[in-house]
């Protein structure tokens, strides 16, 4: 069997049980459905970290319906970005007296996996993305490998929050001087004159120069926040897990919290003073030495 074959097999039974899942669902007794819709991500917004995220907030039949488009959501369509993954957070609470449902998401998750190891078999990057755009086109790839994460005890809650991430890469003395060096030819007329520009980088690069040859370097940069859900059964006993698909909670009880994922502001966290205390707070770096 050919690469494309394998490839499109091992698709269409994670998708056959993908919409097997969906189905099933809507035969259950749903208790509760949210869906928090996010703003569309734009192609030229790709590369930017926002600092607000409206949140708007959908319930019952309508938040089902979303929730269920979302766990099939994994073709480029009509998005207005195809390498921002669109995140799709919200929660069904459904029963599950015989197990079925349950069932059938560790078999979807199950076929997420073995899809994700076909697919990472191919040991070349480039190889890799040619041949599975060619077995499936406009896929999405990394949001065909996204969990589906779901409870079937009964937590104390379940909330929802925004996960900051980073983007980091490790570098030299030598190199983080070399980028200084490339900065200060950079200029803002509207922002800051040239001169004065210039002697803020002289002043890192001093700082920077004072290291020694074979410091280890960090940029930690703060990268767009993500839709987290919060699981607590005491104080000591909770876990986390991506909020990107709809979460599920199997048999419900009424002393269960649920929360709501409110809107994002970077205002109400300084990532910076926090957590971290940076050698060139501009760029992010940090000396890990």
């Amino acid at each position: 069997m050919t690469t494309k074959l394998i490839l499109r097999s091992s698709f269409d039974y994670l998708f056959d049980q993908l919409n097997l899942l969906c189905e099933e669902l809507k035969e259950k007794e749903i208790s509760y459905s949210s869906y928090y819709q996010l703003p569309e991500i734009k192609s030229e917004d790709e590369k930017k970290a926002p600092e607000e995220i409206q949140v708007t907030k959908i319930l019952g039949n309508e938040a089902f319906e979303k929730c269920l488009s979302g766990f099939t959501d994994v073709f480029v369509g009509q998005k207005k970005s195809s390498k921002i993954l669109t995140r799709h957070p919200g929660l069904i609470a459904i029963d599950d007296i015989d197990g079925k449902i349950k069932s059938r998401l560790i078999e979807v998750n199950k076929s997420k996996e073995q899809f994700k190891n076909t697919v990472l078999e191919i040991n070349n990057n480039d190889a890799r993305f040619e041949a599975v755009h060619n077995a499936i086109p406009n896929l999405i790839t990394l949001a065909a490998y996204r969990k589906i994460h779901f409870e079937d005890a009964i937590p104390y809650s379940v909330r929802f929050t925004w996960m900051k991430k980073h983007s980091t890469t490790t570098l030299s003395k030598k190199v983080a001087l070399e980028m200084l060096n490339k900065s200060s030819g950079y200029s803002n007329p509207r922002v800051i004159d040239q001169q004065s520009w210039q002697q803020i980088v002289e002043l890192e690069k001093v700082r920077l120069s004072s290291l020694g040859e074979k410091t280890k370097l960090r940029i930690k940069r703060p990268t767009r926040v993500t839709p987290e859900v919060n699981v607590r059964f005491t104080a000591k006993n909770r876990y986390h897990v991506s909020g990107a698909l709809p979460f599920i909670l199997l048999n419900p009880q009424k002393e269960t919290k649920i929360g709501s994922l409110n809107n994002f502001s970077s205002k109400n966290e300084d990532v910076r003073k926090k957590d971290y205390s940076y050698l060139i707070e501009r760029i992010y770096l940090e000396n890990l030495e």
